[in-house]
């Protein structure tokens, strides 16, 4: 019960700092704080030591008072928190939109989508034989809380397989549509890229099919209407 009404307070703590403007540097006192929070002034500088220890902001004391710039940490606190709040107000049947900006990968993805071990799998399970090579998208920050969502609900699994010289991993697809056109969302067990970048496959060379260049942005839907798994298996 402490834990919980600690983390409470962190929460409630790095949201005031947010709406105040502490994702970017902020500069308050501790009596500001104390003030904001509805707390004394020994509470809110406590709160705010606490928070620096724990690596949830940064935090540069000056002579009046201090600069607090919210960390990656306390970032993904908020949002955490913002992704319950969206399962309570939004309509979970309602499809999933992701944005994303077109870019050029590392070239791998024509590589492994013509391995036969992946192949085969991919025009079994999506039904269509996948273009060699994948759109490689860098996601926003909405469409980043979005994927949580993505990843409640069951995927269509792409087994991991041998040849003679090394094992090749797994992942995980959900079909879509990119800007209207008939794909999938891939997603390895393992990869190199960060969480903010998606790889679509289709049938189609989807830069071709789509005029597309880099720094082009294209919206990516998932329907769940559409997928009778909706839940998680």
């Amino acid at each position: 019960m402490i834990l919980k009404d600690d983390m409470t307070g962190e929460t409630e703590a790095l949201k005031r700092l947010a709406l105040l403007g502490g994702c970017q540097n902020l500069k308050i006192s501790s009596a500001v704080f104390a003030r904001e929070t509805e707390t004394s002034m020994q509470t809110a500088a406590r709160r705010l030591k606490d928070l620096e220890d724990k690596g949830f902001i940064e935090r540069k004391i000056v002579g009046d008072g201090q600069y607090i710039k919210i960390s990656e940490g306390g970032l993904n606190i908020l949002r955490n928190e913002y992704y319950e709040y969206k399962k309570i107000f939004e309509d979970l049947k309602a499809p999933i939109v992701f944005l994303g900006e077109v870019f050029t990968g590392l070239g791998e993805g024509q590589y492994y989508i013509s391995l036969d071990g992946y192949r085969r799998q991919l025009i079994d399970k999506l039904g269509f034989d996948p273009f060699p090579g994948t759109l490689n998208l860098k996601i926003d920050e909405e469409s980043i809380l979005r994927v949580r969502e993505l990843n409640e609900i069951d995927a269509i699994r792409i087994e991991p397989f041998k040849s003679e010289k090394r094992t090749f991993g797994g992942g995980k697809c959900y079909k879509v549509k990119i800007n209207g056109t008939e794909g999938a969302i891939i997603v390895p067990d393992r990869t190199h890229y960060s969480r903010d970048l998606m790889e679509i496959v289709s049938s189609k060379n989807l830069r071709r099919t789509l005029n597309l260049r880099d720094g082009n942005i294209v919206e990516v839907v998932y329907d769940r209407r559409g997928d009778k798994r909706t839940g998680k298996g």
